[in-house]
């Protein structure tokens, strides 16, 4: 079942960015991860507007393989710096509805 990664990013110290944006991606193909998105450009469409510097989706084919990328060892050394230089929060989510009312997505 299709996983979604979504990273919610307060960049603090933009030191650890370049190289994080650069070979990330890299990590996250290994384990089957496509970036959706990692943009800046957020429009608030409701609600309060997050403190945010970006956003990024990346779809992965399961959860598994989502864990897989946090926790590889490749990958520790840029959560470190990141963890250092900004205020994020990682949630993974499925490809389920909850309410089981769209007929495309299986009911959650």
């Amino acid at each position: 079942m299709t996983a979604y990664l979504i990273a919610n990013v307060k960049v603090t110290d933009d030191s650890w960015v370049p190289d994080y944006a650069a070979k990330v991606h890299d990590i996250a193909a290994k384990h089957g991860g496509r970036y959706l998105s990692r943009s800046g450009a957020i429009d608030t469409l409701e609600g309060d507007a997050p403190d945010l510097s970006l956003i990024a989706l990346i779809q992965f084919p399961d959860k598994a393989s989502a864990r897989g990328f946090a926790e590889d060892p490749d990958y520790a050394p840029f959560i470190e710096a990141r963890q250092a230089g900004s205020e994020s929060q990682f949630v993974l989510i499925d490809d389920t509805d909850l309410a089981g009312a769209i007929p495309y997505l299986s009911k959650g």
